[in-house]
């Protein structure tokens, strides 16, 4: 079997009346008529262009030797690394797991080691603009059954915290917690808005809450002001979701700065290279927890993950907790959550392959957003497919 074609395709998803979020998937085709998805969408539209560049150094090789490839497209420039290659790189990289095992009629999770476990704990969410609002998307949530939910209450901007926001911000997690209770785990999502300083009085004042973690408190560039914050709180620290490949958390690892890492499979480096940060992980009793606020592959592709690996604690829902268009974009079962729980991806490969008539009818829009995480953690009851 041969690659015959590498294809980047871009999309774009209506969220609502005034916001479209742009996707990026990858499309392998074989001389054997197996094709592999892939998703890519770490943004710019510049990565498009990268997966073509790679693929077409791929065209007529054999798609199961995904480690080969991984390591001749990684060296590829003698300047390595950044979103837009890595993006490329994983996105191809999933694709070519997905072709290898259709070609093997199994779950890409039984080529991993297999299944630990059945079921995927997932979370959901507790944002708003104010305490109430915040309280009334975490009721939603509990409503569909999640026992974990995480919210971002930081509406400042930079690192320095003004009193006001901070105020706010801890007001909002007494608000949700004293209205769900102590059942329900509740995540603290900073985005690296804080100083070392302002996140350490805030984790401090927020841990009388008993928040589960504090995710990328501080900007991810400087490791050892992350270390700082660690040092001074009691509240576990989580991060990962901009760092990629291996050699981004061999520097974090030895710090003993975090309890969870998030690596995001998209673009951290694909499915074996993020199967590989988890282990590096697990050697340092570090939990495993895949970032994902994208589409429908990149869910799947950290289903698969999640399966077969011990560290695992939990996984980001993403859009397919509220969004329709997953299912409608892609063909085949695609796993929904039950009782906080998503189930296992059933098919071979990574299960599902996405809807190639729905991708013609939704275009990349060039005013669209890249990035969700400013623009519509608070969905609104209607937003929620209830199915």
């Amino acid at each position: 079997m041969k690659i015959t074609a590498v294809k980047a395709i871009p999309a774009g998803v209506p969220f609502n009346a005034d916001i479209t979020r742009n996707f990026m998937f990858v499309k392998i085709e074989t001389d054997a008529g197996l094709t592999g998805w892939g998703e890519a969408s770490s943004g710019p539209l510049a990565v498009a262009t990268m997966i073509e560049e790679f693929g077409a150094t791929l065209v007529g090789k054999d798609p199961s030797e995904i480690e080969k490839h991984w390591q001749i497209l990684y060296h590829y420039f003698h300047v390595r690394g950044g979103v837009v290659q890595m993006s490329a790189i994983s996105g191809i990289e999933i694709a070519l797991w997905d072709i290898k095992g259709k070609a093997l009629d199994t779950p890409i999770y039984d080529l991993l080691g297999g299944k630990i476990r059945d079921r995927i704990w997932t979370y959901g969410r507790w944002d708003g603009a104010t305490p109430e609002a915040s309280v009334e998307t975490a009721l939603m949530f509990v409503d569909m059954g999640l026992t974990a939910l995480k919210g971002d209450p930081f509406e400042h901007r930079g690192i320095f915290i003004d009193r006001a926001s901070e105020d706010l911000a801890v007001e909002k997690l007494r608000a949700v917690r004293d209205a769900v209770g102590e059942d329900v785990e509740l995540l603290v999502e900073v985005h690296g808005r804080l100083s070392p300083a302002d996140a350490i009085r805030v984790a401090n004042r927020m841990e009388q809450y008993r928040p589960f973690y504090l995710e990328e408190p501080v900007p991810p560039q400087n490791m050892e002001a992350l270390k700082k914050v660690s040092e001074h709180t009691n509240v576990p620290i989580a991060t990962g979701e901009r760092l990629l490949t291996k050699f981004d958390f061999a520097n974090l690892l030895p710090l003993h700065a975090v309890s969870m890492i998030q690596p995001d499979i998209m673009y951290a480096g694909g499915i074996l290279e993020t199967k590989k940060i988890a282990a590096m992980a697990e050697a340092y009793y570090v939990g495993f927890q895949p970032h994902n606020c994208y589409g429908p592959i990149n869910t799947l592709a950290a289903l698969h993950l999640d399966a077969c690996t011990p560290n695992f604690v939990i996984t980001e829902g993403g859009p397919s907790l509220r969004a329709s268009w997953f299912s409608e974009s892609v063909v085949g079962d695609m796993p929904r959550q039950k009782d906080g729980y998503f189930s296992l991806p059933s098919g071979p490969g990574l299960g599902c392959a996405m809807n190639e008539d729905w991708l013609a009818a939704h275009p990349w829009d060039k005013k669209g957003k890249p990035w969700a995480h400013r623009q519509g953690h608070n969905p609104s009851r209607q937003d929620i497919d209830w199915s």
